[in-house]
């Protein structure tokens, strides 16, 4: 089973790099996500949103796992939602043993102020079974429009 909770705002981290506003755990996989809004690249007059998300993928478990492929469920403002699958995440398919993680940054556009993404990834054990992991529900915010949770 799968829980999936934001991180309560007032929570005093350890450090800034160490602070991760949503979290989810499955078997033992921890996935932490910290999405920016990239304003560099985004162009608000031409309806043109971009943000980053960081993504740490730790193994608090007892073996060892490989992330096989992800798949996201993309939503913006208006509802619009798109699926996303593919092989591993940023071209790899990363082996991580207890104790050990894996991080990548990767990013999303969407054609409106605000969205949300959630999805899972495929993991394989030391045996070779598949097993999914929850990416907990994130949400996209930029400068121009109110935050909300989504």
């Amino acid at each position: 089973m799968s829980k999936s909770t934001p991180a309560s705002p007032s929570r005093k981290a350890a450090s800034a790099a160490a602070y991760h506003p949503y979290e989810a755990t499955t078997r033992g996989i921890r996935i932490r996500v910290e999405p920016r809004y990239m304003e560099d690249q985004s162009s608000p007059e031409d309806s043109h949103f971009v943000w980053s998300y960081a993504v740490e993928i730790s193994n608090d478990g007892g073996e060892t796992v490989q992330l096989k492929s992800r798949m996201w469920r993309i939503t913006d403002a208006l509802g619009r939602t798109e699926e996303v699958r593919g092989a591993g995440v940023v071209g790899q398919t990363p082996v991580i043993a207890p104790g050990k993680s894996f991080q990548y940054t990767s990013g999303c556009p969407l054609k409106t102020p605000q969205g949300i993404m959630v999805g899972s990834y495929q993991m394989s054990d030391e045996t070779g079974k598949l097993f999914d992991v929850a990416i907990p529900a994130f949400s996209l915010d930029s400068p121009y429009t109110r935050r909300s949770m989504n």
